[in-house]
């Protein structure tokens, strides 16, 4: 009787100590964070089940480009820039007036503050702010593709990183 006892022990061991030693390991992937002037967003490697860089038009008033990080989990991360869409002349004596226009407006907006207001993201309560959407707004094309390549350089190849943005 005492050897069955043992020989059962011994079994049980056997078994639980696997399960141990995989609560005990350390995650199989590291993280990649982003760090921006607007937060920060951490993500596990292992749970980013896709990528995207897309542009598209908003309601015919504003160009939107756009970062997503879709996850395991039920939030998704989005990295945008968005930029009003001008009209065109035909003439550039015209268009060059637009645009002089649009950029005194846009120095005003920063000599009074209110471009912070205008820069960071908007959202409709609750409709947007409960959709598991964590969204961050950049100021540059450029910003927004060097963390979309930051990113895809860092999943694809399994290597934990950090991006980092200074206001």
């Amino acid at each position: 009787m005492k050897n069955i006892r043992s020989l059962m022990l011994v079994s049980l061991l056997s078994i639980a100590a696997p399960v141990a030693a995989q609560e005990d390991a350390p995650p199989p992937r590291g993280i990649w964070t982003a760090e921006l002037p607007g937060g920060t967003f951490h993500v596990r490697l292992a749970d980013v089940s896709s990528t995207s860089i897309h542009e598209f038009i908003v309601d015919g008033a504003a160009r939107v480009q756009e970062v997503v990080i879709a996850t395991s989990s039920p939030v998704v991360a989005r990295f945008y820039v968005i930029e009003p869409i001008t009209p065109t002349s035909p003439i550039g004596v015209g268009q060059s007036l637009i645009d002089k226009t649009r950029e005194r407006a846009e120095e005003a907006l920063s000599r009074v503050g209110a471009d912070e207001a205008l820069r960071a993201v908007s959202k409709s309560h609750p409709a947007t702010t409960h959709a598991k959407t964590v969204e961050y707004r950049l100021q540059s094309r450029e910003d927004l593709q060097s963390l979309f390549d930051h990113l895809q350089d860092h999943w694809l190849r399994n290597r934990p990183g950090t991006f980092r943005l200074e206001e």
